[in-house]
């Protein structure tokens, strides 16, 4: 029997803080990004979050399963999410905060996609293809004028929005493979060590790869390196798994896409980032589309209640 409970104020108010904390992720590694390159921050900030997270398990003593080759989907999962910041950090050097955060977040759609057609449990009903086509749409709206007004070089933009959306999709697949593997029957704080583990050491690799080290420690570039380490990496992440079992996974999952609009809100207000017309009429088909996808058994649960309410009433 499932004890999860629907959402209360609690809830509310610590979802509230955890979009805001990953809302501001992307500001936090743009302001800095001149002192220290936004791949080497993430680097970094994984191996500190690696070293919290290892106190957690050892503190709580969560038990670490690598019987049956757990540990090879562990790798995997550990590798796509280094791809994610990969991509993410590079497109930060050539697109805004807001436009990286948006999609970031169409990983939803790219984990559905490909569920559809693996797992016959998972296949896309009418109205979440409707959402599909939707964030599809919106990409395409967002895409269609990069104000020459507002931005140096517009390929450039479209180029970081584009490995933004490889972001995304990098997320999506991390997600599918713990769902599909043995990942999903393990502790929840040793998938993230292998995120956070294998991402420190790949992101390194990467770094150097990129010739992405620069690092003047200045008091700015520190402050970041601790909020994403302490804040991002491990508080809000613990904050997520502590929601996810303690109340309907289905009811927490859309209320994180707060996060793409606290990113948008902030990068306009903290970082002067100008935003054009298609970006927000492109944002919000995303955005919707993406909900439609996610919130469908929600959507549905409510249409039947209402019609058993007409129903009783009639």
């Amino acid at each position: 029997m499932d004890n999860r409970k629907a959402l209360d104020g609690q809830a509310y108010g610590l979802m509230t803080l955890f979009c805001l904390l990953l809302g501001l992720q992307q500001i936090a590694l743009k302001f800095v990004a001149a002192d220290i390159s936004p791949i080497l921050q993430i680097a970094i900030r994984s191996g500190i979050a690696a070293v919290l997270v290892g106190l957690v398990i050892y503190y709580r003593r969560i038990p670490l399963v690598f019987a049956q080759g757990s540990w090879k989907p562990g790798i995997l999962v550990g590798v796509l999410f280094s791809l994610e910041y990969v991509f993410l950090g590079e497109a930060l050097r050539y697109t805004s905060a807001a436009h990286a955060v948006v999609f970031l977040y169409t990983s939803p759609i790219f984990t559905v996609l490909v569920l559809h057609f693996m797992m016959p449990s998972e296949r896309l009903a009418p109205l979440q293809w409707g959402g599909v086509l939707l964030a599809f749409i919106g990409i395409v709206i967002a895409f269609l004028e990069t104000d020459t007004r507002l931005y140096d070089d517009p390929k450039a933009v479209l180029w970081g929005d584009f490995l933004a959306i490889l972001a995304g999709a990098s997320w999506g697949l991390t997600t599918i493979v713990i769902r599909v593997s043995s990942l999903s029957r393990i502790s929840s704080m040793q998938t993230l060590m292998y995120q956070l583990v294998i991402g420190c050491l790949v992101l390194s690799g990467s770094a150097v790869a990129l010739d992405q080290l620069y690092f003047n420690p200045s008091v700015a570039a520190l402050l970041s390196i601790g909020f994403q380490s302490i804040m991002v990496s491990f508080l809000a992440l613990m904050i997520w798994f502590w929601l996810i079992n303690q109340y309907l996974a289905s009811r927490i999952g859309v209320l994180s896409f707060m996060t793409p609009v606290i990113g948008v809100i902030m990068g306009a207000w903290l970082l002067g980032e100008t935003l054009t017309t298609s970006f927000i009429v492109g944002s919000i088909c995303v955005l919707l589309g993406v909900v439609l996808v996610s919130a469908y058994g929600m959507i549905m649960s409510a249409y039947d209640k209402r019609k058993s309410k007409l129903s009783i009433q009639s």
